[in-house]
């Protein structure tokens, strides 16, 4: 039996955090607290602010105001986060096992290995197709195979579950489940329902 990896703890801390585009504020006065195995869904009404959010936390976008800490990290360690957008960052001339292999290279080959993870996820069968002919929830599922052929302790998921079918929206359920399970911790801005027990949940008020 394989003993099940662990990801060193690490904590997600904001006080008073603003985010927004240009000099318009989309959310204000965030205050989070997310310990290691705990996830949180943010949910709200589109322009409220939820990617936004996300891509600040990522490092991608500046905060307005505010400080955003992750308790825990030490830098020598490497990244602390995958970010996962709207876009799946797919190039149609590769195959899907090439396009999972960059990924692993660019990030670090510290997960699973690419067949495994794209067993995992459901294109074991389509390793060798250009990544262009994927359908767009094949092409989603093979985004979110990043999250498993480099390890990291926090998953950032916006929208996750776009293009997915109910068997997809159950992959994702599993794959935080377990991502939990091993000590790490995720934040999911979504409007569907994430089958996961014990996710708490921020509300972002729509913008003015």
């Amino acid at each position: 039996m394989t003993q099940r990896q662990v990801h060193k703890a690490i904590s997600l801390k904001t006080r008073d955090l603003a985010c927004g585009r240009g000099e318009t504020m989309l959310a204000a006065n965030i205050a989070l607290d997310l310990p290691a195995g705990a996830g949180l869904l943010l949910r709200g009404p589109n322009g409220a602010g939820k990617s936004t959010l996300l891509v600040t936390l990522a490092g991608l976008l500046p905060p307005l105001s505010g400080t955003i800490d992750y308790a825990g990290h030490d830098p020598e360690d490497g990244p602390v986060l995958h970010y996962c957008g709207h876009r799946n960052g797919v190039r149609p001339r590769l195959t899907v096992t090439q396009t999972l292999d960059f990924w692993a290279a660019i990030n670090g080959p510290t997960g699973i290995a690419t067949r495994d993870a794209l067993a995992r996820v459901g294109l074991g069968k389509a390793a060798g197709l250009d990544a262009g002919y994927l359908s767009a929830g094949q092409q989603r599922r093979l985004a979110l195979a990043r999250l498993l052929v480099t390890r990291r302790p926090l998953w950032l998921l916006d929208e996750p579950t776009a293009a997915l079918d109910k068997d997809g929206q159950a992959l994702i359920a599993d794959l935080v489940s377990n991502h939990l399970a091993e000590g790490g911790s995720a934040i999911i801005a979504t409007h569907d329902d994430i089958a996961v027990p014990g996710l708490s949940v921020l509300m972002l008020g729509a913008s003015a």
